[in-house]
């Protein structure tokens, strides 16, 4: 064994665990060199390096455990002494120069504290894990949640338990280094990800109470609305639920006979409503059931387009419809019969007696106006025995109507024409033919509208028309025999000076030659009503059957008579 070299301090030194220690370089026989030592007051004035021997202990005997400084990032390093180095004995000091002795380390005494190898630093350097004067306070370390065990990470991401080096954040970090790393936070998180410092706690606070008042403002808006619409629906509707409206249950029973409705019932199975194609263009207007034969009666100018070969088509009250063919018409009178074949459960509407009609009895109008099927209108009669004529458009006279017609304010209008006009018992006891237009009475295919003033065939004169019409297939003019002045313009009518054809104005052997009426001579009255022209003479003889007596008052030369006579009879030419 050998022997340990002399030394200048009472203890021998332990090489470092990493083989050398502080700067000394180990020789090959297990001797090492220390290097020069800065020297500081209080040190040995020697200069020159000191060396130091080890010497082996006693096999048996433990190495002394001298602990050794720890330095960071030499910690790893620290814990595994070299495997070459033998365990080591603190030679025991000399007393009085006697030889070394080899003493076992747990059985040396207690000696006074080692001075340590270098001297003093002058900088008075903290003893290591103590921070320094210039050293900044380490930060305030909160615990943040980190993933549990188990929790799926994603690819790259370290271990549970896995130390991780901070990751620094974007800009300048305030508090230096330690404010960029929380040993804390989550794997890879960054400071401000967790929290941040107290100025960004108190911001979240602030935007956290700003959303809690904004949605608190949000949901009393919400509610406002809905206490609105609910306050509305109640002040409205008294609830929330479906309304459901009281209904009475309807009228038991029929409608009284005589009320518009009772006489609409009763007269619109037998209405029908024409459309008529023609050579001359088309026609709308309205007709009613004569019998149960097929007859209709209607106006002629309604039908007036079918007498060249056109067609009428009859369209009845349940939709049905026929073909109609023309019976016969006359333009003097504006009525005219059609017929329809192969229909059956017709109803014919009754007739009633125009002569006991009053002004002022309700009546109802029954028609298509402007192709309105089943219009039913009411109202009253007006006045009667109103003189009008309608037509005139050939400029020859033949189309001109002489009717002494019952007056309504019943509406009517184009596409009444033809139609019935029914008092309250549903008898028919006028054709409505005419409304008033500017200028006068016209037909209805010839106005606008109705304005209150609408004009009826007596059904009396209509009676013996139709009767002629279907028996016969012409009609026949009462007359008198004379040829009238129409352009004189005195009160009444007189008589012309010759016939169209150059004949006398008073025909041979004719009534008014049988009573001594002349040429020149004015009669101003019939049945003792006066006439102010040659139209309204002419429309009360035609409102008389032939046959008839009537009375005429004729004035000649200044002086008046009253005359008898009996009405003759002509076809219409």
């Amino acid at each position: 064994m050998d022997k340990a070299k002399p030394t200048g301090t009472p203890d021998g030194t332990v090489p470092d665990a990493t083989g050398d220690s502080h700067g000394t370089t180990a020789e090959p026989g297990g001797s090492a060199t220390a290097p020069d030592a800065s020297t500081s007051p209080g040190a040995d004035a020697a200069t020159a390096p000191r060396p130091v021997g080890l010497t082996k202990a006693d096999p048996a005997a433990e190495p002394l455990e001298t602990a050794a400084p720890t330095v960071p990032g030499q910690a790893e390093e620290a814990a595994v002494p070299p495997a070459t180095e033998p365990p080591a004995t603190v030679p025991a000091p000399r007393a009085g120069g006697a030889p070394d002795a080899v003493v076992p380390a747990q059985q040396q005494a207690p000696a006074e504290r080692p001075r340590p190898l270098h001297a003093p630093d002058p900088y008075s350097t903290p003893p290591y894990g103590e921070p320094g004067p210039w050293a900044p306070a380490p930060p305030v370390q909160r615990p943040v949640p980190t993933p549990a065990h188990g929790t799926y990470l994603p690819p790259g991401t370290p271990a549970h338990g896995t130390p991780v080096p901070p990751v620094p954040e974007a800009g300048p970090a305030q508090g230096g280094e330690w404010g960029r790393y929380d040993p804390w936070a989550a794997p890879g998180a960054l400071v401000a990800e967790s929290g941040g410092g107290p100025g960004e706690r108190r911001r979240e606070r602030r935007a956290g109470r700003g959303r809690l008042v904004g949605a608190a403002l949000v949901l009393a808006l919400v509610a406002g609305a809905v206490g609105g619409y609910v306050g509305m629906r109640l002040e409205r509707h008294g609830g929330l639920g479906t309304v459901e409206l009281e209904q009475t249950s309807g009228q038991a029973g029929e409608r009284a006979p005589d009320s518009v409705a009772g006489i609409a019932a009763r007269t619109l199975p037998g209405v029908v409503t024409l459309h008529v194609s023609g050579g001359d263009g088309g026609a709308l207007g309205t007709g009613f059931v004569l019998d149960g034969r097929g007859h209709i009666l209607t106006n002629q100018h309604v039908v007036e387009s079918a007498s060249d070969g056109g067609s009428i088509r009859v369209t009845f009250n349940g939709g049905e419809t026929a073909r109609a063919r023309l019976v016969g018409g006359d333009p003097g009178y504006d009525l005219a019969v059609v017929k329809v074949s192969g229909v059956s459960g017709l109803t014919p509407l009754p007739l009633g007696d125009s002569d006991d009609v009053r002004v002022g009895d309700r009546v109802v109008a029954i028609g298509a106006p402007f192709d309105l099927a089943n219009t039913v209108t009411s109202g009253i009669i007006s006045a009667k025995e109103r003189p009008i004529t309608a037509g005139g458009e050939k400029g020859d006279g033949t189309d001109i109507s002489y009717v002494d017609a019952l007056q309504t304010d019943a509406p009517i209008n184009p596409g009444n024409s033809g139609g019935p006009l029914v008092d309250e018992r549903a008898r028919v006891i006028g054709i409505n033919s005419a409304i008033h237009a500017a200028g006068g009475p016209a037909r209805q295919d010839d106005s606008a509208g109705s304005v209150g003033l609408g004009f009826a065939i007596p059904v009396n004169q209509a009676k013996r028309v139709a009767e002629e019409l279907i028996n016969h297939g012409r009609a026949t003019h009462p007359v008198i025999g004379v040829t009238l002045d129409m352009g004189y313009e005195g009160e009444g009518a007189k008589v012309g000076g010759e016939a169209a054809g150059g004949g006398p104005a008073v025909t041979p052997g004719g009534p008014a030659d049988r009573t001594d009426i002349a040429a020149g001579d004015v009669i101003t009255e019939v049945d003792g009503v006066p006439v102010a022209s040659g139209e309204e003479l002419i429309i009360k003889i035609r409102s008389h059957r032939p046959g008839d007596r009537l009375a005429l008052t004729v004035e000649r030369d200044g002086e008046s008579r009253r005359v008898t006579l009996e009405l003759g009879s002509s076809d219409p030419s």
